[in-house]
C-alpha cells in the first residue's frame, strides 16, 4: 500500500527540567522520573502548533526530494489544532505551498496510527501517490499547571512522514471504546445567553491508574495481532516504537510481549508525552540516528483518549 518516504520532527525550543517544575509545584525531579521515567521536556512559549508542524512538514518534503505540490492528500493528527475550524490540515497546506486535500483526524494519541490507516485506504485505491502525515500537539496549553499528576507528564511538539506507493504495510490494527471518564479535555465555550449547560475549564483530566492498566493490556493485544496478522512472531520484530505516555508503561508491555528492551525506542526522557506526537518524532530521532537499515520490522503501538489504541507492521 505504501512505503515511508522520509521523517521529520520538530520541537519547541524552551526546555523544562524536572526541577524547573518543583520551583513551582509540589513535586520533585526523583518523584516525577521514578513513576515516569522524564526528566525533561519541551514546551511551546511564542511557537504556535502551527510553527511547528510547518517545519516538520517542510523537513519531511525536503528529505524526501518532493515539492508540496506533488503532495496528493495531507493528513494531520491533532487533538487540537489553532483553530476550531479550520482543519490545522488546511493551515499546513496554505503555509508549505500545497493544493492537495487536507484533513485532520482526531483519535488523541493514537492518531498518527489511524492517519496511516487511513492514507492506506487512499492507497489501495489508487487515489493517491504521495501522502504527507502530520501528529502534532501544544499539551502544555491543555494542562492545570496545579495539578502535578498530570501536567507533568507532557511536552509538546510535531512529527511528519511522507508516504509513497510501496508495500512496506504488513499489517495494521485500530479499536475504539468510547469512555469520557479516564480521560478527556473539555471543550471551549462560548457566550450564548442560551446556553444552560455548565462552563467547565479546558484542562485535561486523566485516572492515571485506569490509563495504566489499560495501556498495558492493550499494547500487548495489539501487537500480538498485528504480527500474527502479517504472519511474523514477536522476537522476529527488530524494533518496536511505543506511544511516549510513561516508561514504566513501556516496560510492563515489554515485559508481558518477553521482548528485550533495547528493542523498544523511547525519547519519553526528555520529551514527555507529546500525544500523537510521540510516535512520529521517536521514530525521526532513530531514523536520523541511522539506528533503522532496510528491511527491519518495525512495530509502532499506541493508545490514547477516546480509548483509542492502534498498532501496526512495517518493513523498512
Amino acid at each position: 500500500m505504501f512505503k515511508i518516504l522520509s521523517t521529520a520532527s520538530a520541537l519547541p525550543k524552551c526546555r523544562k527540567t524536572n526541577d524547573d517544575l518543583s520551583t513551582f509545584l509540589d513535586t520533585s525531579d526523583e518523584w516525577i522520573s521514578q513513576r515516569t521515567g522524564i526528566r525533561e521536556r519541551a514546551v511551546c512559549t511564542d511557537e504556535t502548533l502551527t510553527d511547528l508542524l510547518t517545519q516538520a512538514a517542510d523537513q519531511a518534503l525536503e528529505r524526501a526530494g518532493i515539492t508540496a505540490q506533488e503532495l496528493d492528500l495531507i493528513l494531520c493528527a491533532t487533538i487540537r489544532g489553532d483553530y476550531i475550524t479550520p482543519s490545522q490540515a488546511c493551515v499546513i497546506q496554505k503555509e508549505i505551498g500545497a493544493s492537495c486535500p487536507a484533513m485532520d483526524i482526531s483519535a488523541a494519541c493514537t492518531g498518527f496510527i489511524y492517519a496511516l490507516d487511513v492514507a492506506a485506504g487512499y492507497f489501495a485505491r489508487k487515489k493517491v501517490k504521495k501522502v504527507l502525515v502530520l501528529a502534532g500537539d501544544c499539551m502544555t496549553r491543555m494542562m492545570d499547571w496545579s495539578d502535578r499528576s498530570t501536567c507533568v507528564l507532557f511536552g509538546d511538539g510535531a512529527g511528519a512522514v511522507v508516504l509513497g506507493e510501496g508495500e512496506n504495510l504488513m499489517a495494521i490494527q485500530l479499536t475504539a471504546n468510547g469512555n469520557v471518564d479516564v480521560l478527556n479535555i473539555p471543550h471551549v465555550g462560548g457566550d450564548s445567553p442560551f446556553d444552560k449547560l455548565p462552563k467547565n475549564q479546558s484542562y485535561l483530566s486523566m485516572n492515571g491508574k485506569e490509563v495504566y492498566k489499560f495501556a498495558v493490556s492493550s499494547m500487548y493485544r495489539d501487537v500480538q495481532i498485528v504480527c500474527d496478522q502479517a504472519g511474523v512472531k514477536v522476537e522476529d520484530v527488530d524494533w518496536i516504537v511505543p506511544h511516549q505516555a510513561n516508561l514504566r508503561i513501556i516496560e510492563a508491555a515489554a515485559h508481558k510481549l518477553k521482548v528485550s528492551g533495547e528493542k523498544c525506542l523511547t525519547g519519553i526522557e526528555n520529551l514527555g508525552n507529546t500525544s500523537a506526537a510521540s510516535i512520529p518524532i521517536v521514530l525521526d530521532r532513530a531514523n536520523t540516528e541511522g539506528k533503522f537499515k532496510a528491511g527491519d520490522l518495525l512495530v509502532l503501538t499506541a493508545f490514547g483518549a477516546g480509548l483509542t489504541t492502534g498498532a501496526c507492521v512495517l518493513r523498512w
